[in-house]
């Protein structure tokens, strides 16, 4: 009986990896140039925006909340960027232009994605309106504001500097598998190595009893949001960069993309239970899917529908893992 638990602990523990391997393999047998340095490399530019904003995804769900709105903030916090680096701002009033170098539309894009998740941090704690209700007014309010600011037009010619961050390479890796990288080693050592890590797992594994703990349990939450609104800000800027061009349906469907990679990855949609690394394996897996699906010739309606299936067998197997 032991040897029997034991072996469906296993299962329920690798079953990320154990379904990217027999993807993989699957993919290689059946899709001919899959197994191609071009292809791999393909796979991984592809993944780099949804790995970063899965990561923060998976805070926030960690939490026992969920962000729909990463989209719309990524498009919102690009489109700022750009139209900063191309237009600057006129003070007509005070008869002003002033000018924005890269590193300062950066992050003052950053600080507009930072705080769009602190106002859905501030509706989820304090007004206490359910995470899905106000994520979901937060993705209309930004997409709204981005065709705004945009006029609807994209935004274009943005300069080579900028471009560099999300085509150029180094060490013959692509700069935006650097950046998703670098906030994969972050975010796991702040969830495993710091007293906020541990206080996410307490507030998602029982709200009421970190609560009576004396934990604060509001600040995390809002603490989650701000870095989901941040990574999607982070995302933001790399699929603008690697465009070279800022559009209004920038980042359209890359909430369901990253919540189903949280999920998938073994993250509970109830809080309290799984990991970045997870995550990671999750995002690598609909990378692939999409990947071998194109190279098959798979018509894309039938994409959409065979993603739809993942992500609801993932749901599947969370919710039989969570009654063991």
């Amino acid at each position: 009986m032991s040897d029997r638990m034991s072996y469906k602990a296993l299962i329920a523990r690798f079953h990320s990896l154990l379904a990217l391997l027999l993807m993989v393999l699957a993919f290689g047998i059946l899709a001919e140039g899959f197994f191609s340095w071009d292809n791999l490399w393909t796979v991984m530019r592809q993944i780099s925006v949804n790995t970063c904003v899965s990561v923060g995804m998976t805070l926030v769900i960690l939490t026992g909340g969920i962000d729909l709105s990463v989209g719309s903030i990524l498009a919102l916090s690009g489109a700022i960027m750009a139209g900063l680096l191309k237009h600057g701002t006129e003070l007509e009033s005070l008869n002003l232009y002033v000018g924005y170098g890269v590193p300062a539309a950066i992050m003052i894009g950053f600080l507009v994605g930072g705080s769009l998740g602190l106002f859905n941090g501030i509706m989820v704690t304090r007004f206490r309106v359910p995470p899905f209700i106000a994520t979901l007014a937060m993705l209309t309010i930004a997409r709204g504001l981005t065709k705004l600011y945009t006029g609807g037009e994209a935004i274009t010619g943005l300069g080579e500097t900028f471009v560099s961050i999300g085509s150029g390479r180094l060490l013959g890796i692509p700069s935006q598998v650097w950046i998703a990288a670098g906030i994969i080693v972050a975010a796991m050592i702040l969830l495993r190595k710091t007293r906020f890590g541990r206080y996410v797992y307490a507030v998602g594994g029982n709200e009421e009893a970190a609560r009576f703990s004396g934990l604060p349990v509001k600040r995390v939450k809002r603490t989650a949001y701000i870095i989901s609104g941040t990574l999607a800000a982070v995302g933001g800027m790399i699929v603008t960069s690697r465009l070279n061009s800022a559009t209004p349906i920038a980042g359209e469907g890359l909430e369901l993309d990253s919540i189903a990679a949280v999920v998938i990855g073994g993250t509970s949609l109830s809080g309290g239970r799984g990991s970045v690394l997870g995550t990671v394996l999750g995002a690598l897996i609909i990378g692939v899917l999409n990947s071998g699906l194109v190279i098959m010739g798979v018509d894309p309606f039938w994409q959409q529908v065979i993603k739809g299936f993942v992500i609801l067998l993932a749901v599947v197997v969370d919710k039989l893992h969570s009654r063991e």
